[in-house]
C-alpha cells in the first residue's frame, strides 16, 4: 500500500538483511561517523534528492534513527515518496548496536 511503512526489531532487521536492502541512517553526521549499522548509508536535507532520484523504489528501504522514533516519520515519508517496502527500526541504532554489534561500522558510508 503506498504511504505505509512497519516497525521491525533489530532481529527481524538482521533478517531483512540476508537479502538486498537499502539501509539509510538519518542521525547526525558525527553519530553516523561515529557507529552505524554495516551497509547503510547517511541520509540528510543535503543529500535526500539525489537519494530520491537514484534509488529504486522497489528496493526495501530500512531507516535507522537514534532510538526508533525518528525513523517512522522518514519510513513513512519515503513510503508516500512511492518506495514499495519501508521500515522504520524499532530501538534505533542504540538497540541495534547492543543485539549485533559485530554489524556495526565506523567512519563514512560504504
Amino acid at each position: 500500500m503506498p504511504g505505509r511503512y512497519a516497525r521491525i526489531d533489530p532481529q527481524q532487521a538482521h533478517q531483512l538483511m540476508q537479502a538486498p536492502v537499502c539501509i539509510v541512517d538519518i542521525r547526525d553526521p558525527q553519530s553516523f561517523q561515529a557507529g552505524h549499522i554495516r551497509g547503510a548509508t547517511h541520509l540528510s536535507n543535503d543529500n535526500l534528492s539525489e537519494f530520491l532520484s537514484h534509488q529504486a523504489r522497489n528496493q526495501p528501504v530500512l531507516v535507522c534513527c537514534y532510538h526508533g522514533n525518528s525513523s517512522q516519520g522518514a519510513a513513512q515519508f519515503l513510503a508516500e515518496q512511492g518506495f514499495e517496502t519501508t521500515y522504520s527500526l524499532n530501538g534505533g541504532f542504540s538497540q541495534w548496536s547492543i543485539e549485533f554489534p559485530d554489524q556495526c561500522a565506523q567512519g563514512a558510508s560504504e
